[in-house]
């Protein structure tokens, strides 16, 4: 009897911990982190009822030059999967990422298959030695940026290059700021679908029906869009900086001018002086700042003019991440181009 209760036991033992490791194991999503809010909020998206994906560029950050937390460094030495635009946005985290997150799976995702990509129309050189100074701003300016290229349907975007006193943005190099665009948001949650699916195969059902519902959403945020734009569709205005064309090719609305092409630069005198031409040439109705940079220069431009001043926050610093944001960011871009225009005969 002992001998047959002591096996009874151990068979029961053994197929408890056996359960509990394949339970531990389904329970195990991966640890995954996000660049920038808009792509968080696509994960988190994709993610709901799994797990939630770390952000790395908190408040009004810059992605350009961002400083990473010792925390930081540490989620991304933790991570499996580091989701991210891609070395054209996030300058920051091209060395970390092969140091820190040398074993993550990396997934740039302005190299997901059909994407709208755009390439900036001229080229800009951004010098601190001409007049140009640093915008305020979380983070500090990186200067150690490479060359890359990008193909898009057969044409060549030529490399963008840096050198150790600015950027030069060369005419027909990569645009990064693809999440503008919600019909680039849907590509990049299918990619993100795909790369979690993969990763975690247990929560699959639930990464694809989330999907579902993300494309769902984000639909009916462009028809929203749409609809919201039209009656000031034909209104001039002024830009912050040269990061909104995705934004206004999906929705046929179009800045005059921008300030900068580098929110981390504030233009110099020449720059302002030529940005107030084009508002009273090209009658523009509104200037608009953005939350992360000192709005005065928006105010020396429209002084002594009809234009009125207003914000566009296209990184989402004044929201709460999470799966909303990004159609709460779209959302609030529309209703501040309508609030300012709109008020403007």
């Amino acid at each position: 009897m002992p001998s047959r209760l002591f096996s009874a036991a151990t068979t029961g033992l053994l197929a408890s911990v056996a359960f509990a490791a394949t339970a531990g194991s389904a329970w195990a999503e991966p640890k995954v982190v996000a660049s920038i809010k808009p792509i968080q909020s696509l994960v988190a998206g994709v993610m709901e009822g799994v797990g939630e994906p770390e952000l790395l560029v908190q408040g009004a950050g810059s992605p350009h030059g961002y400083q990473l937390k010792p925390s930081q460094a540490a989620s991304l030495s933790d991570a499996d999967i580091v989701f991210w635009v891609g070395p054209e946005l996030e300058t920051f985290l091209r060395k970390p990422l092969e140091t820190l997150a040398a074993g993550a799976q990396s997934v740039p995702l302005d190299k997901t298959e059909g994407l709208k990509l755009m390439t900036f129309k001229e080229g800009h050189d951004h010098d601190h030695g001409e007049g140009g100074e640093h915008a305020s701003g979380e983070g500090d300016h990186d200067h150690e940026e490479a060359g890359h290229d990008h193909e898009e349907a057969g044409h060549e975007h030529e490399d963008h290059a840096e050198g150790e006193e600015g950027h030069h943005h060369a005419a027909g190099s990569l645009d990064p700021h693809i999440w503008l665009d919600p019909d680039n948001a849907k590509v990049m949650v299918g990619a993100i679908e795909t790369t979690l699916a993969k990763a975690d195969p247990d929560n699959a059902e639930t990464y694809k029906a989330n999907a579902e519902k993300l494309d769902a959403r984000l639909d009916k945020l462009t028809a929203d869009t749409e609809a919201a734009l039209a009656p000031v569709r034909s209104k001039p205005f002024i830009v912050f900086h040269d990061g909104y064309q995705y934004f206004e090719d999906r929705f046929d609305i179009h800045a005059a001018a921008a300030l900068t092409v580098s929110p981390e630069l504030s233009p110099g005198a020449e720059r302002v002086a030529h940005v107030r031409e084009e508002v009273v040439e090209e009658g523009a109705l509104c200037v608009f700042a953005e939350p992360q940079f000192e709005p005065r220069l928006v105010s020396t431009i429209i002084e002594g003019t009809k234009a009125k001043s207003g914000t566009l926050d296209p990184l989402g610093a004044s929201l709460t991440d999470g799966p909303d944001l990004y159609f709460e960011l779209i959302h609030n871009l529309s209703s501040s181009l309508v609030d300012c225009l709109g008020s403007q005969s």
